[in-house]
């Protein structure tokens, strides 16, 4: 019988020949990623006793929440994670300035096809779209695999989807995300594996590959995978060796839970409504829906090509009088090819703010709500009180429709804007 992504990635990592579904294994992860709670880990070292690393270099470290510090507290927290990463040698160390964690690890070549990364970010799930097996783990599990170099882990089911089809115009990786999250719902995929095939895989660009693993998340997976191919290839081209990675496959008779076909031909851009991801609507049950702020950010859609995306459809036009569009690339790469490229001028001139590159809104990081506010965001969850007030409300989108709603001031379908 044949072994799925997930299931061959977890037998290397733990020095097996095989694993099955639901068999709990000693795994070694090839990176460990912490953010900004390094402080806590680094505080649970601490009180234990321990005094050294299982291996410095599988340690990756980025400062990407409330970045640059806007507390006293949070700068002390980030003191203590420099002090940290000084003191035991920790050379993947990435400061406020870098981005969010997962973009700044991949556009640096520490993640590979066939690694096995875990993290403090639920998100860690991103690291499929070039073929790892990415989860999110707490922060005391954090600190003991840093200690111990493994932790448990239970092996997942796989589910496998099938994509047909080529997206219509206005529609995107987020949209095909958001239906299959209002499809599934928020727990249908459940400690899952998810491995996306099918004839529309070869042209989804890397970025959109990104996208889809990391709203993964949303429906409950516990890692999710575009398997590699030559676009995978190109990405790492100038990033990692080919000799330094082995990309990893599923046999052809491997076995899936469930097999679930999409035709992108038939999707629509995709809302989704306040207070939880799997609350989606199709743009026409929503357009018309009034809006304070758009916000243009996260590890989900804040990538080069998502900016570029949102200002071909502002290139030319400015943003509704009453809307403030905030803009937070996803890294310090991202920030610079957009500046190269005019594509920040022409987000700027269309009366947004760019502000530094990191989570920002998305974690709370400025950008917030006040009472019965309602704001349109690219990130990957709306939760209640997520961007301030418990009375405000957050809506999810592609950012071709929160440029489209920018415009208008209210959620309008992107497809009014292209030619």
């Amino acid at each position: 019988m044949g072994a799925t992504i997930a299931e061959k990635i977890l037998a290397a990592k733990s020095g097996k020949s095989s694993v099955a579904p639901g068999e709990i294994v000693d795994a070694y992860p090839d990176l460990v990623m912490s953010h900004t709670a390094t402080w806590r880990s680094a505080s649970v070292m601490q009180r234990i006793g321990a005094k050294s690393l299982y291996d410095p270099d599988r340690l990756a470290i980025v400062l990407d929440h409330i970045s640059p510090a806007k507390t006293e507290k949070y700068a002390a927290d980030q003191q203590i994670s420099r002090n940290f990463a000084r003191a035991h040698g920790v050379q993947k160390f990435y400061d406020i300035d870098a981005g969010i964690a997962h973009l700044v690890l991949m556009e640096a070549g520490h993640v590979k096809p066939g690694d096995l990364i875990v993290g403090t970010d639920s998100h860690c799930t991103i690291y499929g779209s070039l073929g790892a097996l990415g989860t999110g783990i707490g922060y005391t599990e954090v600190a003991s695999v840093w200690i111990t170099g493994k932790l448990w882990m239970k092996v997942p089911a796989t589910i496998k989807i099938v994509l047909d089809g080529r997206f219509a115009g206005g529609v995107y990786a987020k949209d095909l995300m958001l239906y299959l999250i209002g499809k599934l719902g928020a727990d249908g995929c459940s400690y899952k594996s998810v491995e996306f095939y099918g004839s529309s895989v070869p042209d989804l660009s890397v970025s959109e590959r990104m996208t889809m693993t990391n709203l993964a998340m949303e429906m409950g997976v516990k890692c999710a995978f575009v398997p590699p191919d030559e676009k995978t290839a190109q990405y790492l081209e100038n990033r990692l060796e080919k000799t330094a990675y082995r990309p990893v496959y599923a046999d052809p008779d491997a076995v899936y839970e469930e097999r679930i076909p999409v035709d992108l031909g038939e999707l629509h851009p995709m809302v989704a409504c306040p207070h939880e991801v799997e609350n989606t609507k199709a743009i026409g049950v929503v357009a018309g829906t009034h809006i304070d702020q758009a916000f243009l950010g996260s590890c989900a859609n804040a990538k080069y090509e998502d900016l570029v995306v949102a200002a071909g459809i502002l290139k030319g036009r400015k943003i509704h009088p009453g809307v403030r569009l905030i803009v937070t690339p996803g890294s310090k790469q991202i920030l610079l090819q957009a500046m190269n490229s005019g594509v920040l001028q022409t987000l700027i001139e269309s009366g947004a703010l760019v502000t530094n590159p990191g989570c920002g809104a998305c974690a709370g990081d400025g950008g917030m709500l006040a009472d019965g506010e309602v704001c349109l965001s690219t990130a990957n969850r709306n939760f209640l009180g997520r961007m301030g007030s418990a009375k405000s409300q957050i809506y999810l989108s592609s950012p071709a429709t929160l440029a489209a709603s920018a415009i208008k001031g209210e959620i309008a379908d992107p497809r009014e804007f292209m030619n």
